[in-house]
């Protein structure tokens, strides 16, 4: 048998020092009850029947305080982390060991030979004798730390002065590795001040300058409760001083109340395009999953394996994937199996355009609930494939709802996008044609079915996020399509939320809209990606603009001209009011698609049948709104 000597060794050090410590707070225990008896008598001896009634008394304080002390939790902690809440415990037993003391002796003796003054001298004097030792190795260690020689220790400047910035510091004081050597804030009171020996040296517009002068080797952002604003201007002023930078988890990452070294990171671009935390009716949640059977169709793909995260997390009776992509597949088996070893689940290879498939895996597995997040969603390889993205996201909705219908499904709810809104693309048109679909089934089935659209998702596959990131690590150069091309982000969790939460509020029939803040512009996306990685925009990374491709518009919208926004009960949530869906019209587009598609029209035939179910849809000629490539200057900010 293998023995790890440093955990024992670890584990036996800790031991013996709370056995110390336990044995320093009898004595101190029993060092109480005489001094109480001392001062009683004015620090004279006290009389014979006094002195054997204190005597006789001591084991029984011993064990009252003794387990009241353990009881409360003193030896959880080590000195060296004594805090106010230390105090409060001792102060806590202290006082009930009077109390208990009190009544156990009066039922013993009726309290023979105990003055009555002593049971309130002696908590006093327990209290200053337990709390005065902690509080000066507390100080000594303190002191000691910050007076400290490191002569190869990582230089650090901390911004944010505050709670985080406080824990923070003291954390790196006791590491050997770290040598603090000042904090930046904008609070004037702190200015000038000293925290744990360590001085505020400034704002933080005077970071460059003070990196400069310290000789800094690392900047700390401390600040979680920071907004994306005030983020990007940190991260500006950083990478102005040329020095790399970290932070600590935003405050909605953070689950313990703690904060420490090992929670340091590397800023991310969610840290500068972050949202308010989103509060869910967890409650309604799972009332609708709790036991029920819920399929995800495209549930290997970033939105779909994030609703299977979820569902499993809420109680889903039996989780069932149906997915194409054979290795995303098997991915996800692997880790939910780890995750949810006592869930029932399916992981189906299949296709939601093979009606065969589809209606095997309605009929054997009954979905009560369905999230459709199947679809092809790149925009130019939709362009130059038009038929595969009308078979995969029009004539594979159909397929879905319709099987829905026959098989008595609860909801289906679709996962559709910003780009079905005005679409100037090929899939923009496919998706908005899906929520048609979608509307059209809710009118006569009992099966309630719900869209819920929304834009960009920071990380997921195909987006600009992971594109960016691979061409700086590349060396560059990063491309842009338009200086002046706008999208709406979210993270992947949130988006997998909300629409969780849309779906607990349908009643069917409604178009869900994801509250998606401010529209991002892409060129400022690139700007900082750079600047996080390290480097200095069009200096050490270029940023090339490339033109629009076919498809693509400057700015996305979320709601069409005919739509009006009311809000719902959950804020982030709003429902798009539309007028009525021409049912003869979706139907007859329908069945010209599927005949299109099974005889291989080309690109023209289809789209001129896409323009004809989807009023607004318009693609303009490649080059419409495209620059020539060329590196350009960047405009700066969120749009």
């Amino acid at each position: 048998m293998v023995v790890d000597h440093t955990w024992h060794g670890a584990g036996f050090r800790v031991k013996a020092s709370r056995n110390i410590v336990i044995a320093h707070d009898l004595s101190m225990v029993v060092l109480a009850w005489g001094l109480a008896f001392l001062a009683r008598f004015n620090f004279a001896l006290p009389p014979a029947p006094v002195l054997h009634g204190s005597i006789n008394a001591v084991p029984a304080v011993i064990l009252l305080q003794g387990l009241l002390l353990w009881r409360v939790g003193l030896y959880r902690g080590l000195w060296r982390f004594a805090s106010l809440r230390d105090l409060w415990n001792i102060v806590r037993s202290a006082t009930m060991g009077a109390l208990l003391i009190v009544v156990t002796l009066f039922i013993v003796n009726r309290m023979e030979g105990i003055p009555r003054a002593v049971l309130i001298l002696y908590p006093v004097f327990l209290i200053m004798l337990l709390g005065a030792p902690r509080l000066l190795y507390r100080v000594m260690k303190d002191r000691a730390i910050s007076l400290k020689h490191i002569t190869d220790g990582t230089r650090v400047l901390i911004v944010g002065a505050g709670t985080s910035g406080e824990t923070l510091l003291r954390d790196m004081l006791r590491e050997a590795q770290y040598l603090p050597i000042g904090l930046v804030d904008d609070r004037r009171d702190l200015l000038r001040r000293r925290i744990h020996g360590v001085p505020v040296l400034g704002r933080i517009d005077d970071l460059p300058g003070l990196v400069e002068r310290y000789r800094v080797d690392l900047v700390v952002i401390a600040i979680p409760s920071a907004s994306n604003a005030e983020m990007q201007r940190i991260v500006e002023i950083c990478g102005r001083a040329a020095c790399p930078f970290r932070t600590l988890p935003r405050l909605q990452d953070i689950v313990s109340g703690r904060l420490g070294l090992p929670e340091i990171r590397e800023v991310n671009i969610d840290d500068l395009l972050g949202r308010s935390v989103t509060q869910l009716d967890w409650v309604t949640l799972q009332e609708r999953l709790t036991g029920r059977t819920v399929l995800v169709t495209g549930g290997a793909g970033s939105i779909g394996s994030e609703l299977c995260r979820q569902v499993a997390r809420l109680g889903a009776g039996r989780l069932i994937v149906l997915e194409q992509n054979e290795h995303g597949l098997y991915l996800l088996e692997r880790e939910l199996r780890a995750a949810h070893p006592h869930l029932p689940c399916e992981f189906l290879l299949g296709d939601v355009c093979d009606e065969a498939t589809v209606e095997s895996v309605f009929a054997r597995c009954r979905p009560q609930v369905i999230f459709h997040a199947a679809a092809y969603k790149h925009v130019p390889i939709v362009e130059q494939q038009v038929r595969e993205g009308v078979r995969n996201n029009v004539l594979g909705t159909r397929t879905v709802a319709h099987a829905a219908i026959r098989h008595e499904a609860g909801i289906m709810v679709l996962i559709s996008t910003d780009k079905a809104v005005r679409p100037s693309s090929a899939m923009g048109a496919t998706k908005r044609l899906a929520e048609l679909i979608c509307e059209v089934a809710n009118l006569s089935a009992q099966t309630r079915f719900i869209t819920v659209r929304f834009g960009n998702v920071l990380g997921s596959a195909g987006s600009v996020v992971p594109l960016f990131r691979e061409q700086i690590r590349a060396g560059g150069p990063v491309t842009v399509t338009h200086p002046e091309a706008t999208r709406y982000f979210m993270t992947i969790p949130e988006a997998a939320q909300l629409i969780l939460q849309a779906a607990a509020l349908g009643q069917g029939g409604e178009i869900f809209v994801l509250e998606m803040g401010q529209p991002v512009n892409i060129a400022y996306l690139a700007e900082q990606m750079i600047r996080l990685s390290g480097h200095v925009p069009n200096q050490d990374i270029r940023i090339v603009f490339t033109g629009l491709r076919p498809g693509e518009k400057l700015h996305e919208a979320l709601f069409n001209e005919d739509e009006r926004l009311t809000p719902t009960a959950h804020d982030k949530v709003m429902q798009a009011i539309q007028a009525p869906v021409d049912v003869a019209g979706v139907q007859a587009v329908l069945r010209d698609l599927e005949s299109a598609c099974a005889r291989g029209a080309g690109n023209e035939n289809l789209l001129a049948i896409l323009r004809r179910a989807v009023p607004g849809f318009h693609t303009p000629e490649h080059g419409e709104l495209a620059e020539t490539s060329k590196v350009m200057p960047l405009k700066r900010g969120i749009s």
